[in-house]
């Protein structure tokens, strides 16, 4: 019997951010563990994909991610393997702007071939306060 093998964990990663960014958050949980930790920008709590679907719903009118590099990090083991995802963020903001370049990093930790842990962090908040008058870059 073949028994496909397990994806190494920079693929599981990328798959569920292209199922994320359909936006298809209900396939995107089968990469993840039913209590995976989620901290989003602004450190935020989400307990699930779908939370950061949401969120992203309300933040944009849409946004994608233009993955530039994913990066495992040596020495990982079956039960802790931390991945990087690494590029920028374009899509338009709720008043219908578009926008590029936006940098975003993401932090995960991959267990047993499920996402047990996601950090997120983008430069979208800066690019707010400029919208907003309140910095310059």
């Amino acid at each position: 019997m073949n028994t496909p093998a397990p994806l190494d964990p920079a693929a599981i990663v990328d798959e569920f951010l292209r199922l994320v960014m359909i936006p298809d958050p209900q396939s995107a949980s089968r990469f993840t563990t039913p209590d995976i930790r989620i901290r989003f920008t602004g450190n935020r709590e989400m307990h699930a994909p779908g939370d950061t679907s949401a969120f992203n719903a309300k933040r944009y009118a849409w946004v994608k991610k233009k993955i530039e590099r994913t990066e495992t990090v040596a020495g990982g083991t079956p039960e802790a393997t931390v991945v990087y995802s690494l590029g920028t963020l374009y899509g338009a903001w709720p008043d219908g702007t578009a926008f590029e370049g936006n940098r975003y990093v993401d932090r995960y930790v991959v267990s047993h071939g499920l996402i047990v842990q996601m950090d997120v962090w983008n430069d979208s908040a800066e690019w707010l306060l400029v919208r907003a008058g309140l910095a310059v870059l």
